[in-house]
């Protein structure tokens, strides 16, 4: 998501920040490059043009040229105004009418309405703990209520009964009535769609509307279709009153202009994204994240919230004891490249990291990419159970048959049994006694860092269920407003290390995974 314009803002960008003194010609030369960046990701015209006047704008003022970091200053205008065109601050599913909340999902045929629609209930159910019905009014596209029906068993979730014959309509209103009898908090109405915008497809949703009276009518758009997708979201607001937007396949679009300009020009706010096919991936669309993704600065809070969704409480308490011992096996080694996966792989990890964003490349070049972890696993569990608590027992012999059980081969196995040396060496080293041990300090660095005493766990990422995001974001806020994790500033070094258990980005390396790779450098200092 937003990756080539990441890469083209960042440069551009970084650009500024490197030089003393700018003049307007050196801005307006800037500005023309990002307008360029902006219309290649396929943001809108008049969103560009708006945009780039308004930066330019605040841009080219006394004050900020003559300022004593003119470069950043220009970052900051940047990314105040992406926020801005972004929506300002994130909005929610809003619950707050009388039960049962009716939600209406509405949108084109292939849109992703249906798997959307159980995802949202996923959600509502496991977080906010609601009891959910849903309900498929899609009577013309073969088996689309049987479809729902079965997500909704997946899932744990109620369906509204299937009845042959019965018109959209009729079928909305004995949802809310059922919903009402049932005691249920939500029900959610699947519409159905078609592959274009017809009368007959907005007279059945002004009628659905009627007979339901939803408190949101959310539009489910595909990212991919670019700025068809902004036109979608005018024509449906026009006829029916969208409440918001929900935007699939947000995963699949390294551009992400939809996202940019439908905001912008239809004033709704994009609520929800879907950045993957499984039910948890769906995600809360916060403008300041997002923006500062997109500027490369990272996006600590979702990383958080992505470690204390994945990570399982127990589980991590009882590693950081057997770590402190200095006891750290090959199951252990598994279990945290599985938490690595969990969280979106070494790159997804590495997007969210402040200043981490260029790394993806050379890490790529360096052949460590996520499916290392995979083939790592794989070796890992083509040995004995004996094997996998006593490396030292893997000969010759062996490694020929754990090689040929995962194939792969002896140097790839060779690669692993060192990565666990270093790592078990580092946790013993960390595990010492003497004031809770250097393990406890370097847990602790990044709440050190980022003002939290709670932070520290395994790898770095503990007991994260108490942490209020909201006060995280408030800390990265004041880490922006220091210079911190912007282009030019850094970010001090994490001691805490990445989730998972692998040593700290800051000061502490990697220890090469897969080998070769001679470990991440520390994030930069602020001079």
């Amino acid at each position: 998501m937003f990756e080539n314009l990441q890469d083209r803002l960042g440069s551009i960008l970084n650009g500024l920040t490197g030089r003393g003194a700018l003049s307007e010609a050196d801005v307006s030369a800037a500005l023309r490059e990002v307008r360029r960046a902006l219309l290649e990701a396929d943001v809108a015209l008049d969103v560009v043009r708006s945009f780039t006047d308004r930066v330019r704008e605040k841009a080219v003022g006394a004050e900020i040229l003559k300022s004593i970091k003119p470069g950043q200053m220009v970052v900051k205008i940047v990314h105040d105004e992406l926020i801005e065109m972004l929506g300002g601050e994130g909005v929610g599913v809003d619950l707050h009418a009388a039960a049962p909340v009716v939600i209406m999902m509405v949108g084109l045929q292939g849109s992703g309405k249906t798997t959307t629609s159980a995802k949202i209930a996923h959600r509502l159910t496991t977080r906010e703990k609601k009891k959910v019905l849903m309900a498929s009014l899609d009577t013309r596209r073969p088996a689309a209520q049987e479809q729902l029906r079965q997500l909704g068993a997946q899932a744990n979730i109620d369906t509204l009964p299937i009845i042959s014959g019965q018109s959209p309509t009729d079928i909305a209103a004995r949802a809310v009535q059922a919903a009402r009898l049932g005691g249920h908090d939500v029900v959610i109405l699947d519409t159905a769609g078609r592959t274009h915008i017809d009368e007959p497809l907005m007279v059945e949703m002004a009628d659905i509307k009627k007979r339901s009276n939803p408190h949101e009518i959310l539009l489910v758009a595909d990212s991919l279709t670019g700025q068809d997708a902004v036109n979608l979201a005018r024509s449906f607001d026009e006829r029916v009153g969208i409440t918001g937007l929900v935007l699939t396949r947000m995963d699949g679009d390294g551009r992400g202009g939809a996202a940019l300009s439908m905001r912008a020009v239809t004033g709704k706010p994009i609520k929800l994204i879907g950045v993957g096919e499984k039910m948890s991936e769906l995600e809360e669309f916060h403008p300041r994240r997002i923006a500062d993704r997109i500027l490369g600065m990272g996006d600590i809070v979702s990383l958080v919230e992505r470690a204390a969704e994945n990570i399982d409480a127990e589980k991590a308490a009882a590693m950081a004891a057997k770590m402190a011992k200095g006891k750290f096996d090959l199951d252990d080694l598994a279990d945290q490249l599985r938490q690595m996966q969990k969280m979106g792989g070494m790159g997804g990890i590495m997007g969210m990291m402040p200043g981490m964003a260029g790394m993806k490349d050379k890490m790529a070049a360096a052949g460590l990419d996520d499916r290392l972890f995979g083939r790592q696993i794989a070796i890992i569990q083509s040995m004995t159970r004996a094997e996998r608590a006593n490396p030292d027992l893997l000969k010759h012999s062996r490694k020929k048959r754990i090689a040929a059980g995962s194939g792969t081969d002896a140097a790839a196995i060779n690669k692993l049994l060192k990565m666990h040396r270093q790592m078990a060496d580092m946790m013993k080293m960390m595990g010492g006694k003497g004031k809770g041990g250097m393990m406890k300090q370097m847990m602790g660095g990044l709440a050190g860092k980022m003002g939290l005493g709670g932070l520290g766990g395994m790898g770095g990422m503990p007991d994260l269920s108490n942490i209020d995001p909201k006060q995280l974001e408030a800390l990265q806020k004041q880490a922006e407003a220091a210079g911190l994790g912007k282009p030019g500033g850094g970010m001090p070094g994490l001691g805490g290390g990445l989730p998972g258990g692998l040593p700290g980005l800051g000061g502490a390396k990697l220890p090469g995974l897969g080998g070769g790779f001679p470990g991440l450098p520390g994030l930069p200092k602020k001079k």
